[in-house]
Parts: C-alpha cells; sequence; structure tokens
C-alpha cells in the first residue's frame, strides 16, 4: 500500500509523520496493460511515462509569481488597448476574473490599480452586475469584456468583472490588484466564460494543463511559476502521482485516510474530500478533527499562538506547519474549514502551506491534479 505524504504534514513530530493517502487515478501506462496493447507499444516506441507531461520553453508559458510574506502569490497580466497592468492572484479555488477599476469608490480600490475602460480602444461593456463571494468577504462588480494578456498568451473579448465596490478585508490591505479564478467553468459567478475558457477556444495554450512551484525559499522578488500548457520537469523529483478530480467545481480529489506516524486514525474511513486551492492561505481541516488532532500531536491553543486568520497555536514544531514564532510558541498552518461539503464528507482545502511543498499539475482535458515533490 502506497501512501502519498502531504507537504503540510510532511513533518518529523515527537509523534512522527502526519500521512494523507489520496485516492489515485490510473495511469494511462496501467490502462494499456489492461487492454492488452502496452507490450506492442513498448516495442514500437521507447515510452518515457513523464516525457507526455514536459514541453520545451517553446510551447509553454511561464508565469512569474511573486510571494507577500508567504501569505499570498501573484503574477502580472494586462487587460486592454493600450495594455493596462495588474497584479493577480492566480485562484484554482475560484472561477471569475475581475480587477479594479474607476467605478469602485471603496477604500480597498484607493491604493491599487484600476482599469480605465474609456483608455480601452477594445473595450465592449456588457451592462450586467453581480455579487462575487469568498471566504473572507464578497465584492460586486459589473461586466466588460476586452483582451487580456498572459506574457505571449492573448485572449480576445475575455468577459471579466470591474470592481464597484470591494470589502476593506483584505483586499485594502492585499498586495495584488484583483483575481483570476483557475476552478471550473461550473463555479464561475453569472456564467460569465472563464480565462482558461478563453485561452483554450482561442488555441492559446499548447496542451489543455497548467501548473504550478511555489519556492519552499522564496524571496521578496521570486515566489515561484505558473506554467500555463505544460510542465517543467526541472522543478520537481520523482513520479507525478495522479488524483481524479471527484467534482468539477473546484479542484477537488478524494481522500482516502489521514495517519499520524504509524497510526492511522480512521477519520477518513468512509472517505473525505480536498480542494486543491491556492487562493487559501493555510491548509483548513474539519471541524471534528480538530481536537483530536491536537491531542494526538501534543498541541495546544494559547495567547500566543492563535492568529488572526484563527490559526491554531502549538509548541515545539518547526518546518512548513510553523508560520510564526513568538516567545517560544509557534502558530501552526491550519484551521477549520470554512466551506460546507457538496457531497457531505468532511471536507479539507489544501492551500499554500501544501503547494509550497508540492509542485502540483491541474490536467483540465483529464479531469486529474498530479502531485510530485517540489525540487
Amino acid at each position: 500500500m502506497k501512501w502519498f505524504i502531504l507537504a503540510l504534514v510532511c513533518l518529523q513530530l515527537s509523534e512522527g509523520l502526519v500521512r494523507i493517502k489520496l485516492k489515485k487515478a490510473k495511469s494511462i501506462r496501467q490502462k494499456m496493460r489492461e487492454a492488452g496493447v502496452l507490450d506492442d507499444y513498448l516495442k514500437k516506441v521507447k515510452y518515457d511515462p513523464v516525457k507526455k507531461y514536459s514541453f520545451s520553453d517553446d510551447y509553454v508559458v511561464y508565469e512569474p509569481i511573486t510571494n507577500h510574506l508567504d501569505a499570498s502569490y501573484f503574477g502580472e497580466i494586462s487587460i486592454g488597448s493600450p495594455p493596462q497592468n495588474f497584479l493577480v492572484l492566480f485562484d484554482t479555488g475560484s472561477s471569475n476574473l475581475w480587477v479594479p477599476s474607476t467605478y469602485c469608490a471603496s477604500p480597498a480600490c484607493f491604493n491599487h490599480n484600476k482599469f480605465k475602460p474609456s483608455e480601452s480602444s477594445t473595450f465592449t461593456d456588457n451592462g450586467r452586475s453581480y455579487t462575487i463571494s469568498y471566504g473572507s468577504g464578497s465584492l460586486t462588480v459589473v461586466l466588460g469584456s476586452d483582451t487580456l494578456r498572459i506574457q505571449t498568451i492573448m485572449v480576445k473579448n475575455q468577459e471579466f468583472g470591474l470592481s464597484k465596490k470591494e470589502p476593506t478585508q483584505p483586499f485594502y490591505y492585499a498586495e495584488f490588484d484583483g483575481i483570476l479564478g483557475m476552478a471550473y467553468p461550473s463555479l464561475a459567478v453569472g456564467g460569465t466564460p472563464t480565462a482558461l475558457q478563453g485561452m483554450l477556444q482561442q488555441d492559446q495554450l499548447t496542451q489543455p494543463i497548467f501548473s504550478f512551484y511555489f519556492s519552499r525559499q522564496p524571496t521578496y522578488s521570486y515566489g515561484g511559476e505558473l506554467i500555463f500548457g505544460g510542465v517543467d520537469t526541472h522543478l520537481f523529483h520523482g513520479d507525478i502521482t495522479w488524483a481524479p478530480v471527484t467534482q468539477e467545481l473546484y479542484w477537488q480529489v478524494a481522500v482516502n485516510e489521514f495517519a499520524i506516524g504509524q497510526s492511522v486514525t480512521g477519520w477518513c474511513r468512509q472517505g473525505c474530500q480536498a480542494i486543491v486551492d491556492t487562493g487559501t492561505f493555510l491548509i483548513t481541516m474539519p471541524q471534528q478533527y480538530i481536537d483530536s488532532f491536537l491531542q494526538t500531536v501534543g498541541a495546544q491553543l494559547t495567547s500566543y499562538g492563535v492568529s488572526a486568520g484563527g490559526a491554531l497555536g502549538v509548541t515545539q514544531l518547526a518546518g512548513s506547519w510553523c508560520l510564526f514564532g513568538d516567545k517560544g510558541y509557534c502558530t501552526l498552518g491550519i484551521e477549520a474549514t470554512y466551506l460546507p461539503s457538496q457531497n457531505g464528507q468532511p471536507l479539507w482545502i489544501l492551500g499554500d502551506v501544501f503547494l509550497k511543498e508540492y509542485y502540483t499539475i491541474f490536467d483540465m482535458a483529464n479531469n486529474r491534479v498530479g502531485f510530485a515533490r517540489s525540487a
């Protein structure tokens, strides 16, 4: 039985390692063997199980990601003609694209770049508005269409939101201007076409794949890469472990078990779900497991170890889980899951604490997520 060790918990505790076993998808090699065609294929072609997912620099688009205090990762896009530049959070936990605009009078818009419709010759006002809700708050946008550019990618007539009202928390303090959602179209508020749909429909991606690399030792100017159209094999070690998407809404996969050290907890014996979310800072755990988890790893809530975001305090921990330190304590990068489960199974969210340790591949053609140890 093969265990898949998650980054957020791939940490030597006094109790041992914490592990989660994901439900894996069958590889192409397995499917070919079951169909009885693998041997003939291998005689004709030297089979490389990784090469299918690697492309030369000529065929993929690299978008550098900036890391801000290990709390958010974002990159630059432009909208309009001539281009107007914005920093956006590339969010696999939502599906809408929006940026601040001159329509917005909220304080959160004052210290960010704002889209100016009157200064773009290709802008179209779509005449609709809607509200987008996130775990941290909601905002109101009006819809328009214009040319979207990310490096060499260009999508014409991409529908996007121009913010009209933004909540102060968290957007006033955010280093990024807007959000580019990368989840499934079914999650898009208002049924608007996603940026990824536009890229695919206008042949801007060589392959229907994108992947994230978040550096474990980021600098102010470099936090990683978002790779459109392929996978960079230099950015991970070992094999890719694939997990099928269980519901085409979020990038959601099944979790079969959670173990601490050599002890299986049984928490996910009846099945759990996990959303792979670049827009969530921490890892969220089902509320019903938190007390047992704290007790097992020797953690406790303290006056020093509770952050504004509701993270849990714990002593004598290091590595990816320990986010902030104060007077011998550190803050554990876990909080209770704030989203309702779509199918009733306990729900986890694998956020940036996880993604710093694992190169993550989002395969839109085969509806699966791949994980490999980051280089």
